[in-house]
């Protein structure tokens, strides 16, 4: 316990520090404009990696329609800054919320499912939320919503990313965490135990579709426009392969991940022609010589002393 809380507050002085850093950077105009969006990309797709990765990776579950709790938080908070002039944070929470109650709607029943049979539901889940913006004029319907504030900033992104980070990793590391991974390691042994893997699952899937919806907003308040197309069971894959791609049950392993995937996409796009090709063949030898992602199981540890499995 002593080497964890020393690791949590080593990472979150480094964190500050580097928030420091490349706010001085920002403002000096070292940074521009392209590189901060750059950054506030990364950290949106690492809010949605880590918030899957509690569903995917820790309770071992196989959901794939993320993009539908993104959208329900894009959509919402817009409506709140643009509709009722609510405060930006007020709005975020309040789009975080309202996909934190779609999870526990869509949970209840679907999570009583496993494997393909899981997967199959959230994707129909997600592509139903796309249809329902798709048809509803008051949001633009194909049109989209436009006219949203730009309110997405380093401050604001650099926040929400390091709650995210903290609140899923100590949750993780929790008594309610323990028993998610148990429902991953065996279900049944979990159940024989006295463990609701039910509840757990729920659990865990709220938690993620909160972020998730907190990702969606903060995207929403970074682009001008915001469209049903965007939020389509694609968008549901990228962030899958984040996970995949960064390690299954690491919570480091989904910031690598984000990061990796968000600069291979910026670097690719002065090749549009050959952009998915190149980006398929390097995730095809990815899974051919790493196939549990960077770093696997592993966590980033301050004290060095951490083992694999563990986060420290």
């Amino acid at each position: 316990m002593r080497l964890q809380n020393k690791s949590f507050w080593t990472g979150l002085v480094l964190s500050i520090v580097i928030y420091a850093v490349i706010q001085l950077l920002i403002d000096t105009g070292a940074l521009n404009d392209f590189a901060e969006s750059t950054l506030i990309l990364i950290c949106i797709n690492i809010i949605l990696g880590v918030s899957l990765n509690l569903i995917n990776g820790f309770t071992g579950q196989f959901s794939i329609g993320h993009a539908g709790f993104m959208s329900i938080g894009a959509y919402l908070s817009a409506i709140m800054t643009l509709d009722f002039n609510m405060p930006f944070v007020v709005a975020l929470i309040v789009g975080g919320l309202t996909a934190a109650v779609a999870g526990l709607i869509i949970g209840i029943p679907s999570l009583r499912l496993k494997g393909d049979y899981l997967a199959i539901a959230t994707l129909g889940f997600g592509e139903i939320i796309r249809i329902v913006w798709l048809n509803t004029e008051y949001v633009g319907g194909a049109s989209g919503l436009s006219g949203i504030p730009t309110q997405t900033n380093w401050t604001w992104i650099f926040i929400w990313t390091l709650i995210t980070v903290v609140v899923i990793n100590n949750f993780v590391n929790s008594t309610h965490g323990r028993a998610c991974i148990s429902v991953r390691e065996n279900e049944i042994a979990a159940e024989a135990m006295g463990i609701n893997t039910t509840k757990y699952k729920v659990m865990a899937f709220v938690i993620g579709a909160f972020f998730a919806g907190i990702a969606g907003g903060l995207s929403a308040h970074m682009f001008y426009i915001i469209n049903p197309n965007s939020f389509n069971f694609i968008k549901s894959f990228e962030i899958l392969v984040i996970v995949v791609l960064g390690g299954l049950g690491s919570t480091s392993g989904s910031i690598v991940g984000a990061i990796v995937l968000t600069l291979l996409f910026t670097f690719l796009q002065d090749f549009p022609e050959i952009r998915m090709i190149i980006y398929s063949l390097l995730l095809i030898l990815m899974m051919i010589f790493r196939p549990k992602g960077l770093l696997g199981t592993r966590e980033f540890s301050f004290n060095f002393l951490g083992k694999k499995g563990e986060a420290k």
